[in-house]
C-alpha cells in the first residue's frame, strides 16, 4: 500500500507536465524552454512572432519541421526569404508585387476611373474574389489609429491625394474595414477627398451595409461584399 501511495504521489507531481490545465501554461512552457536544445527553442519563438500562434502551436509547428524531410524544410526556409527578398509594394496602388507595378495597375481593361480604398492588400484579394469590382485599388497600409501611433503621415493618404489630382478619377470607394479604426479613416477620407486639388467633382462612396460590424473585410464572404459593393452609398 506504501509504494502504491508513493507512486501515486510521484505520478501527480508529474502530471501538469503531460496533461497541464488551462491557465498553468506559463510552467510547461518553461519546461519545454528548459529541454528543448538551443536550436528548436529559437525557432519556437520565432513562430509564435507571428499572428495567431502560441506557444503550444509553435512547439507543435517546430516538431513538424524537424520530422519532415530536409527538402522540405529547406523549400518553407527558401519561400519565406524569396517573398521578403522578391515581394514590395506597387509604387502606384500600394499592392503587392514582384514588378514596379502590380499585375491589377498594368491591366488595361480595368475601370481606371473607379479606385478602391482598402486597408491592406489582403482586402484587395478579397475583394477580387467577389468577380464584381473592375476598378483600382489603393491600399493605406492600415488604419488611422492615434491610440495605437497610427497617424495620417504613417499611411498612403498622401499618395491616394495625389492620384486624385493626377485626374481622370471619377469615383472613390472606401471599403476601410467596418469598425472603429475603419470608420474613423473612411470619416477622414472623405474630408480630405472633398477638399483636395482636383477631388471636387469626384463621387466618394462607402461601401453599404450588411458586413459584420466590427468585423474586417479579409473574413467577409464573397457574396455579402458583392452586395456590399453594388449597394454603396455616397457620403
Amino acid at each position: 500500500m506504501g509504494r502504491q501511495k508513493a507512486a501515486a504521489r510521484t505520478l501527480t507531481s508529474y502530471a501538469p507536465l503531460f496533461f497541464p490545465k488551462h491557465g498553468k501554461s506559463s510552467e510547461t512552457d518553461g519546461y519545454a524552454a528548459a529541454v528543448l536544445s538551443p536550436s528548436v527553442d529559437n525557432l519556437v519563438a520565432q513562430l509564435t512572432r507571428l499572428p495567431g500562434i502560441g506557444t503550444r502551436t509553435a512547439q507543435r509547428l517546430a516538431f513538424h519541421l524537424l520530422s519532415a524531410r530536409k527538402e522540405e524544410a529547406l523549400a518553407l526556409a527558401s519561400a519565406i526569404v524569396d517573398v521578403k527578398e522578391r515581394v514590395r509594394f506597387c509604387r502606384d496602388c500600394g499592392n503587392l508585387t514582384e514588378e514596379e507595378l502590380c499585375g491589377i495597375c498594368l491591366d488595361q481593361r480595368r475601370d481606371r476611373t473607379l479606385v478602391c480604398v482598402v486597408e491592406q492588400p489582403m482586402d484587395v484579394i478579397s475583394l477580387e474574389r467577389t468577380h464584381e469590382y473592375r476598378g483600382l485599388y489603393h491600399v493605406l497600409g492600415g488604419s488611422l489609429s492615434p491610440l495605437d501611433g497610427v497617424e495620417p503621415e504613417h499611411l498612403r493618404i498622401d499618395e491616394l491625394l495625389q492620384r486624385v489630382a493626377a485626374g481622370g478619377v471619377e469615383e472613390i470607394v472606401l471599403a476601410t474595414n467596418p469598425n472603429m479604426t475603419g470608420e474613423a479613416t473612411a470619416a477622414y477620407l472623405a474630408d480630405r477627398l472633398r477638399s483636395a486639388p482636383g477631388g471636387g467633382g469626384i463621387r466618394v462612396t462607402r461601401l453599404a451595409s450588411g458586413l459584420p460590424v466590427g468585423g474586417a473585410l479579409e473574413y467577409a464572404d464573397e457574396v455579402t461584399l458583392g452586395r456590399a459593393l453594388a449597394g454603396r452609398r455616397e457620403l
